[in-house]
C-alpha cells in the first residue's frame, strides 16, 4: 500500500504476515471488556495482530523498517504465537517482489528494537542448515543499547530476544550502530522513543509535503494512540507514555501520516490532536485497500 509519495520519496506499507499474542499482555492494565471492544480475543484469550514494515524509496537508496519474523522457527513455536507468513522464504520477500523489490535491492534496514517479530526476518535459514543474513547487501542499522540489552540474561526479557534473529548480523560485518537521534539518510530520522524497551527507536520520513511515522511498538495498534492504553510487554511503562505524549502529540498537531506495525485491520491514517494529548487517526485506510 501507498502511503505517500512526494518530492521523489515514495514510502508504501509492506505485509510480513500475521501472528497471535495475549490479549491481556497487549493492553497491559486495560480491562479485558474495553481492549475486546476493538479487538476480538480467540479461546486462548490470544489476538491476530499484522507485522507491517514499511518501505521506503528515495531514488537514491532502498529502506526497509523492520523485517517481521523470518522462517527459523519450530512448528510448535509457529502454533503457539499462530504465525502465518509463508512465502519464498516468508511472506515479508513475496511482499517486497510485489512491490517490485527484491532483497539484493535494499540498501539499508532500520530495526526499531529486537524482537523476534520485529527483526526475525533479517536473517533466514539457508537449505545448507546455515542462518544467513535475508538481505546481502543492506546494512542494519541498530541502537548501541538495544543491541547490548538483547544481549543481557534477562528472565523478564528474554523470550523476546532470539539470537538467530541478529546474532548472525555481527558475523557478517553488516550493523551500524547509534547512539543518538541520527538522519541516516536524507529524509529519514531515526528518533530514541524508550518504554517498550529501553532503546526503542522509531522513524520519520519526509517526503516533499509530507511526515510519516513509524512508531513501531510505541504504539503497535490504532488502539494504542490512546495515551494510557500501554503494553504489559513494556519493560518502563511510564517511560513509554512520555514517549507516546511527546511524539504522539507532536504527530497530532502536524498531521503526520502515522503507519502501524501490529494493527490487523487499520494500516495507516493521518494524524489529528486528541483531547488530552495524543493523537487520533483520520483518513484511515486499511489492509486491502
Amino acid at each position: 500500500m501507498i502511503v505517500c509519495e512526494d518530492g521523489g520519496v515514495r514510502v508504501r506499507t509492506v505485509d510480513a504476515g500475521r501472528l497471535k499474542l495475549d490479549g491481556g499482555a497487549m493492553f497491559g492494565v486495560v480491562p479485558k471488556p474495553l481492549w475486546t471492544r476493538q479487538i476480538a480475543a480467540d479461546e486462548r484469550n490470544r489476538i491476530p495482530l499484522a507485522m507491517r514494515c514499511l518501505l521506503v524509496e528515495t531514488g537514491r537508496e532502498v529502506v526497509l523498517v523492520d523485517t517481521g519474523l523470518g522462517n527459523k522457527e519450530d512448528e510448535k513455536f509457529q502454533e503457539i504465537y499462530g504465525i502465518r507468513n509463508a512465502g519464498r522464504p516468508t511472506r515479508l520477500e513475496d511482499s517486497l517482489r510485489e512491490a517490485g523489490v527484491e532483497p539484493e535491492d535494499v540498501d539499508l534496514i532500520i530495526c526499531t528494537h529486537l524482537h523476534f517479530d520485529h527483526a526475525g526476518g533479517s536473517t533466514t535459514l539457508c537449505d545448507d542448515g546455515a542462518i544467513r543474513p535475508s538481505f546481502s547487501r543492506a546494512r542494519h542499522l541498530v541502537r548501541r543499547g538495544e543491541w547490548e540489552f538483547a544481549h543481557e540474561v534477562n528472565e523478564r526479557v528474554r523470550a523476546s530476544y532470539l539470537p538467530e534473529s541478529f546474532a548472525p548480523l555481527a558475523e557478517a560485518g553488516v550493523l551500524e550502530f547509534v547512539d543518538e537521534d541520527v538522519e541516516v539518510v536524507p529524509g529519514i530520522t531515526a528518533v530514541r522513543t524508550p518504554g517498550h524497551t529501553p532503546y526503542h527507536q522509531s522513524v520519520i520520513v519526509r517526503a516533499g509535503r509530507h511526515t510519516v511515522f513509524y512508531p513501531g511498538d510505541l504504539a503497535p495498534t490504532n488502539a494504542h494512540l490512546r495515551l494510557p492504553w500501554i503494553m504489559g510487554y513494556d519493560v518502563e511503562p511510564l517511560v513509554t507514555l512520555e514517549s507516546k505524549r511527546t511524539w504522539l502529540t507532536r504527530a497530532g498537531a502536524e498531521h503526520w501520516h502515522i503507519v502501524l506495525c501490529h494493527d490487523p485491520k487499520v494500516a495507516t491514517g493521518v494524524a489529528r490532536p486528541r483531547e488530552g494529548g495524543g493523537c487520533e487517526l483520520t483518513d484511515v485506510r486499511y489492509d486491502g485497500e
